[in-house]
C-alpha cells in the first residue's frame, strides 16, 4: 500500500541537526529521496552516508537560508539529480530568546534573516518548479510560539506569527497550481536550538523546561510524514503539536 511519501523528492533546510534531521532518516525510510541544505557540511555528508547505505537516496548541498542564490542552488540540485521538487521543508531556524530591554539587535536581525526571510527564499527557489510541475507540497515551520507568547519570546514570536501569515496567504494564491501546504508548530522538542540563547539566564530556565516536557525530534519526523502521506486531494493547511505534558 502506498504511503505517498515512497518516490517523493524531499528537500529539507536546516537538516544537519535536530528536527530537519530526523525528518530526512524518517522520510527515507518511508521511501522519499531527501535533498539536505544545512551550513555545516560535515554533518549532512555524514547523513547521507548514512542514509545511502541502508539503501536510501539522499544529496548534501552546503547551504545558508540568508542567501537567496544558496537556496535556489539547493532546489535547483533536486530537480537536476532527482527531476523534480515534490516537498520543500522549510525547517530552518534560530531561537535566541532574550527580554526586548537587552537590545540584542543583531539577534533580532539575525532571527528575521533565517526563521522568516529564509522560509520566503525557500518558497522563491522552488515555487517555480512546482508551478511548472502543477503539483508540489511546501511545508513552513512556525512554532508554539507563533500562537502564544512567553518569557523573552518577543521577536521569535513575531517572527514565527509571521511564518504563519506568509503561509496562509501562499495557501490562498497556489491552489490553481496544485500545490499544498502546511504549517507546523512545534511544542518543547529536545533539539540543539536552546544553544542559541546568550543568555544565561534565559537559556537556562528553557533547557529546564525543555529537559522536563520535551519530546525527541523524532516526534516532529513523524508530523511531517503524516501531512505528506494524506491523498493528494487532501491539503493539512495546519498542525499544532505539543508534549502531553506541555502547559505552555
Amino acid at each position: 500500500m502506498s504511503n505517498n511519501i515512497a518516490g517523493k523528492v524531499v528537500v529539507i533546510t536546516g537538516a544537519s541537526s535536530g528536527m530537519g534531521e530526523a525528518a530526512a532518516r524518517h522520510l527515507s525510510a518511508q521511501g522519499a529521496a531527501v535533498v539536505l541544505g544545512a551550513r555545516r557540511i560535515e554533518r549532512l555528508t555524514a547523513l547521507v552516508d548514512e542514509i545511502t547505505a541502508a539503501g536510501g537516496k539522499a544529496l548534501a548541498v552546503q547551504t545558508d537560508v540568508t542567501d537567496l542564490t544558496q537556496v535556489q542552488r539547493l532546489v535547483d540540485a533536486a530537480v537536476a539529480t532527482f527531476g523534480r521538487v515534490d516537498v520543500l521543508v522549510n525547517n530552518a531556524g534560530i531561537m535566541p530568546l532574550s527580554p526586548l530591554e537587552r537590545l540584542k539587535i543583531d539577534e533580532w536581525d539575525r532571527m528575521i534573516d533565517v526563521n522568516l526571510r529564509g522560509v520566503l527564499y525557500g518558497i522563491a527557489a522552488a515555487l517555480p518548479h512546482m508551478q511548472e510541475q502543477k503539483s508540489g507540497h511546501i511545508i513552513n515551520l512556525s512554532s508554539v510560539a507563533g500562537h502564544k507568547l512567553f518569557g523573552g519570546s518577543a521577536v521569535y514570536s513575531a517572527t514565527k506569527f509571521g511564518v504563519r501569515a506568509l503561509s496562509e496567504g501562499l495557501r490562498m494564491e497556489v491552489k490553481a497550481d496544485n500545490i499544498r501546504t502546511t504549517i507546523i508548530s512545534p511544542g518543547a522538542v529536545k533539539t540543539e536550538l536552546l544553544d542559541h540563547i546568550s543568555e544565561t539566564d534565559v537559556q537556562q530556565a528553557n533547557r529546564d523546561y525543555v529537559g522536563q516536557v520535551g519530546v525527541p525530534a523524532e516526534s516532529f519526523a513523524r508530523v511531517v510524514a503524516f501531512a505528506i502521506s494524506q491523498p493528494e486531494e487532501l491539503d493539512i493547511n495546519e498542525i499544532l503539536f505539543r508534549p502531553t505534558s506541555q502547559e505552555l
